[in-house]
């Protein structure tokens, strides 16, 4: 299994954007707060340091194709034979503070801009979520919601936005047993119509990172594949391999080595080939 050795020295930024704000315009279908298309502000996402459609040429959007490649290749490509749930891919690190979310949502603008792909991010760090506040959305009803009401349907909770092939499910509202809920039957079955209802779409988890809450181990029993976040030159190689223990049966596990200065030796961290 090939390792994401790619160190993306702008990803340094991604701890910094949760105290800032980006103001998008959603338009609203009905009393609900239904929101069904999120205009993003571009400009402020590419001051944060995140992809956008202004800098089709960056050494970030370079990093991204590279990164997404392998990913994409094993849900679609030759390679996706015995790899269950290809198309749903787990982010997560081994503590907070990596840069995780930033690499969702970069991995999500990369993929959508691909010609025959769909991508929908969902926010499933329920005990902590940030895309939503990240891309100024709210007042809306997301994966808590849904997974505790026999009343919502998908489209209440995906929301478009005008990145024509992405979509986005925010965390919902904070809940005392959200990790039941994500280990639930009818997350098991949500998942698996992910998978199985469109065949181009790529369904990217932000989750909660290893080493700090449950749900993350819940969630990447759901998934095929798992991008796993280290940043570089500060995460000790232990707390890497007490995480990577919870991963031991995921068919696929990529490593990319976040805010790093220089290139880094990942045979450092005791693997250069990790997963099946």
């Amino acid at each position: 299994m090939d390792i994401l050795e790619k160190a993306l020295e702008k990803s340094a930024r991604a701890n910094d954007f949760d105290d800032q704000k980006i103001t998008t315009k959603v338009q609203v279908d009905d009393d609900r707060f239904t929101q069904t298309t999120v205009n993003i502000d571009w400009h402020k996402l590419e001051r944060l340091g995140f992809l956008s459609p202004e800098q089709p040429k960056s050494s970030l959007v370079e990093e991204y194709r590279m990164i997404k490649r392998p990913l994409i290749n094993n849900a679609f490509g030759k390679h996706t034979q015995g790899i269950n749930r290809a198309n749903l891919i787990l982010v997560t690190s081994s503590v907070p503070g990596e840069g995780k979310t930033f690499s969702a949502i970069n991995l999500a603008l990369s993929i959508a801009n691909e010609r025959d792909k769909k991508v929908l991010l969902i926010d499933a760090d329920v005990a902590k979520p940030s895309i939503a506040s990240c891309l100024g959305i709210t007042e809306s009803p997301g994966l808590i919601e849904y997974l505790e009401s026999d009343n919502l349907t998908f489209s209440d909770i995906s929301l478009k936005t005008d990145l024509d092939d992405l979509q986005i499910i925010p965390a919902g509202k904070r809940h005392a047993f959200s990790t039941e809920l994500l280990s639930s039957d009818k997350m098991s079955r949500f998942v698996d119509e992910l998978s199985q209802r469109y065949p181009d779409r790529i369904v990217i988890f932000d989750s909660p990172p290893l080493l700090a809450a449950t749900q993350a181990e819940v969630l990447a029993s759901l998934v095929g594949q798992v991008v796993f976040v280290i940043s570089a030159e500060t995460t000790a190689q232990s707390t890497v391999q007490d995480a990577l223990k919870k991963l031991e049966t995921i068919d696929v596990v990529l490593a990319l080595l976040n805010k790093a200065k220089h290139e880094l030796n990942l045979e450092y961290y005791g693997y250069g080939q990790y997963g099946h």
